[in-house]
């Protein structure tokens, strides 16, 4: 019997119609699915009910399947011909664990096919309308993790991070005092305003507006979230900013003044 190909497929932030043309037609021909804990209900239900689903997700504080049993589930089931998805929330390939499971699916001599997905940060900034890039502030794009592999073990990071960049925090956890030291050991100031955003694109999607000296004062959020660090989160949908936080919440005219104010010190320190 001739082994069938498993697909890692990336599911996206959430929002069904975010899933891509090619992840929804191999979805649909899938005879087993193994996905994350997190793959919303909508999606799932793309899967036809012929196909067998698996969940393998993992979540911080409960029980989860080892990464070790996912690689074996889905080497056995390819072995008995069949199609398999992996399906994992965002991009399989940005802090999805699919580098290891491509790894492990090679040693085994299984084709193996990957779709890619919009990651977390492209879809949670979208929905807030935080552009990540903006040629007067953030000509830089840094995506960081806040979970390691070993529990208790920092994740690596970069020593310093830029002050002209956006820096994403993937999975940033709830210990967000020490996230704010962190992020202020790596140069980066307690007055850098920032956003943790919680079920990105979905109907749940809730947002906090903050900046790094005060993140520990923010509420917890429930998963999956993440943070953006930098000067464009001001430029956060205005309205989402004045119903949660009016005394942060700034006016176009006044963002823009603080863009000319930002570039002009940027230029400066560049001569």
């Amino acid at each position: 019997m001739a082994a069938g190909t498993v697909f890692l497929v990336g599911a996206g932030p959430g929002d069904p119609e975010l899933l891509t043309l090619k992840a929804t037609k191999v979805l649909r021909s899938a005879d087993v699915v193994l996905h994350d804990e997190l793959v919303s209900g909508e999606i799932l239900r793309l899967i036809p009910t012929t196909a067998q689903l698996i969940n393998v997700g993992k979540r911080s504080g409960k029980k989860s399947a080892a990464q070790e049993e996912i690689n074996r589930l889905l080497v056995q089931h390819a072995l008995m011909g069949l199609q398999v998805v992996r399906l994992k929330g965002g991009d399989p390939f940005i802090f999805g664990r699919s580098g290891e499971e491509l790894q492990a699916l090679r040693e085994a001599g299984i084709q193996v096919e990957v779709v890619p997905g919009i990651t977390a940060a492209l879809g949670a900034a979208a929905a807030v309308q935080i552009p990540l890039t903006h040629r007067d502030v953030s000509s830089a794009l840094i995506f960081v993790t806040g979970s390691s592999k070993h529990p208790g073990q920092i994740a690596n990071w970069p020593d310093r991070l830029p002050s002209n960049a956006t820096v994403v925090v993937y999975m940033p956890g709830n210990d967000l005092g020490s996230l704010s030291a962190r992020l202020r050991s790596s140069g980066v100031s307690g007055e850098t305003p920032c956003a943790i955003i919680a079920s990105a694109t979905q109907e749940a999607e809730r947002v906090q507006i903050t900046t790094v000296a005060n993140l520990a004062a923010s509420p917890e959020l429930p998963a999956p979230r993440l943070l953006v660090v930098g000067e464009v989160v001001r430029l956060a949908d205005a309205s989402r900013l004045r119903q949660q936080f009016g005394g942060f919440a700034i006016s176009a005219e006044s963002f823009s003044a603080s863009l000319v104010k930002v570039s002009s010190s940027s230029r400066e320190n560049a001569k």
